[in-house]
């Protein structure tokens, strides 16, 4: 997202969005996690966590909504988070990165999902602090993307619980993840139908829908390779926030981005391949045409001649007068065409 002129000179520590609005109200809902249950609710200010601070459940906070600089003003006060995290966080163009700060580590990535009916891809910031016993993320606006992470918390309160915040982050960042290869995996199937309907009908359609997924996988690698540079930095950050048991589970996340980009280099190489298919087909095609063409102009040469010597007026001309001249020059003409053609294809020219 490019950086707008009033943005221009802002201190890294004043809490203003700076973004596009996505939603018209923060909406923050609260997971308490138990070894029995699991408490969900909607909250409506900061003071409310006050009570889930200093509790031994694991607290879940979700934030949908990033434009209430009172509110963040609020957090910075309430929990202890350092001014110039959460001003990263209300800047959602911010590159993909990780800071550990005094009681937190601070994640930021892009999350994306892609609408199947449409297939319109929406990419939104995503912000994750782990703390001790509490888990807050920061999304632009309300997504269903962590549904399957909900349910698996509802249903395994006790294994999250267990393993803590930082084991709670990993399975929401696993998640962010796993949508990368699904949208990459829809987009290489649209590539490798490409490329069988590119072999027996090339058109300015087809390349229309190649640039089209070429500037898609080139948006996606924008947001890719920096967040593959964060989890390779995460990992081999030795933070205080991720504990011994949990660091196997983020090597897991560094194996599986690297999947991601391997992906994203192998679609973007088989596009390429698909745009030089697509070149030498047309220029095939066209060289077909040219030989085509020039076949019958080779062949009306001749004939252009016979046609041009006989259209001249002089008196003296013989085979003006003969009685059965007209029929002995188409004769001569139509056995000159057919006798070229039988050379050429002797020769496969065509």
């Amino acid at each position: 997202m490019p950086k707008r002129r009033e943005d221009i000179g802002l201190s890294p520590y004043e809490l203003k969005f700076r973004g596009r609005h996505r939603s018209e109200e923060v909406r923050m809902t609260l997971f308490e996690i138990d070894f029995e249950k699991v408490n969900e609710l909607t909250i409506g200010s900061v003071g409310e966590l006050l009570s889930y601070k200093n509790r031994e459940a694991l607290v879940w906070l979700n934030i949908d909504g990033l434009h209430d600089e009172q509110l963040m003003a609020e957090l910075v006060d309430t929990l202890q988070i350092p001014a110039d995290i959460l001003s990263d966080v209300m800047q959602t163009g911010i590159r993909p990165q990780m800071e550990e700060f005094d009681n937190g580590l601070f994640i930021s990535l892009k999350m994306m999902q892609i609408d199947e009916k449409t297939n319109l891809i929406s990419i939104d910031n995503l912000s994750v602090m782990i703390m001790d016993h509490l888990l807050i993320t920061f999304q632009e606006e309300k997504s269903d993307l962590f549904n399957p992470v909900r349910e698996r918390v509802r249903k395994h309160s006790k294994r999250f619980r267990t393993l803590g915040a930082d084991y709670l982050g990993f399975s929401l960042l696993d998640v962010v993840i796993d949508n990368y290869i699904f949208i990459l995996g829809v987009l290489g199937e649209k590539i490798e139908n490409l490329e069988n309907e590119m072999i027996l009908n090339p058109g300015k359609e087809t390349l229309k829908i190649i640039n089209l997924l070429k500037r898609e996988l080139s948006n996606l690698g924008r947001n890719i390779r920096p967040a593959r540079e964060m989890i390779i930095g995460l990992v081999k950050s030795d933070s205080d926030f991720i504990t011994p048991q949990n660091e196997k589970h983020y090597k897991e996340l560094q194996d599986n981005i690297n999947q991601v980009v391997e992906l994203l280099d192998y679609y973007r190489e088989l596009l390429y391949d698909e745009l030089n298919i697509y070149h030498s087909s047309m220029s095939t095609k066209l060289n077909d045409i040219m030989a085509l063409l020039t076949i019958f102009s080779v062949i009306f040469i001749p004939i252009t001649f016979i046609v041009g010597v006989y259209g001249m007026n002089f008196d003296n001309m013989p085979e003006l007068h003969l009685r059965y001249g007209y029929f002995i020059v188409w004769g001569v003409m139509v056995l000159i065409a057919i006798g070229m053609l039988w050379y050429f294809k002797k020769r496969k020219w065509f």
